[in-house]
């Protein structure tokens, strides 16, 4: 039976490949290679952060959450300009890493709850981003870039609504915003897959933003199915 199971997990691997490499050209393919290597990476980086917090090696507090910012917007305004791909590499890092000092607390208590529950959405999260990522590369070209508006929409709506349910404490609107955005953010998934194929193509191979990009959706789809899994075991 696991010789089976084997073969067609096989089988549809080389399907996978096979399609890919039809489909994209040499240097799309490496583009994206890199991407998610770089991926790969900043989770590890992320990992290491979360580790030192919850054992109390190094913990920055408040201030990962305010490094975690400062780093987002200085990736975002230096640019890639052929020359600086290993620093900004290094600043990506560093916000993996102060990223992960901002879960810590939160990986903490889960893990106090139940620490399978942890394992459950890293292993889950990272399925369902490689499903997702599969189907927009093996769809019809562009075929998801209309989303990206409705995207940004539904993101500044469920951050308004983030604010207002400050004041009214509504669990409803609360669990409603967690399974929602686990949506949102899986469509992003896909919408930013399509997005960074079609910039690649564009001559746009900045590695670093590209990496960000996505790494950014796998981190707040994870987180989110964190706190849904917790929500569950707790019975809340």
């Amino acid at each position: 039976m696991a010789a089976v199971v084997a073969q067609k997990i096989s089988n549809c691997f080389q399907t996978c490949v096979n399609g890919l490499n039809y489909r994209y050209e040499p240097h799309v393919r490496h583009h994206l290679y890199k991407v998610y290597m770089i991926i790969g990476s900043t989770a590890a980086a992320t990992a290491v952060g979360s580790v030192l917090q919850i054992e109390g090696v190094l913990d920055f507090g408040l201030l990962a959450a305010v490094l975690t910012l400062l780093l987002v917007l200085g990736l975002h305004f230096y640019k890639d300009d052929g020359n600086n791909y290993q620093l900004r590499l290094a600043m990506l890092y560093g916000f993996g890493f102060f990223a992960g000092q901002t879960i810590g607390p939160l990986l903490g208590c889960v893990g106090r709850i139940d620490p399978s529950i942890i394992v459950t959405a890293l292993i889950g999260t990272f399925f369902t981003f490689i499903t997702l990522s599969l189907t927009a590369l093996l769809s019809e070209q562009s075929k998801y870039l209309f989303i990206g508006g409705t995207l940004v929409s539904a993101l500044n709506t469920m951050a308004v609504l983030s604010l207002f349910n400050m004041i009214v404490k509504s669990y409803a609107m609360q669990v409603i915003q967690l399974y929602v955005g686990v949506l949102v953010m899986s469509a992003f998934v896909v919408y930013d897959t399509q997005d960074i194929v079609e910039k690649c193509r564009n001559g746009h191979h900045d590695f670093v933003q590209h990496a960000m990009d996505l790494f950014f959706d796998v981190l707040s789809m994870f987180r989110r199915v964190l706190l849904i899994l917790k929500r569950n075991a707790e019975g809340t």
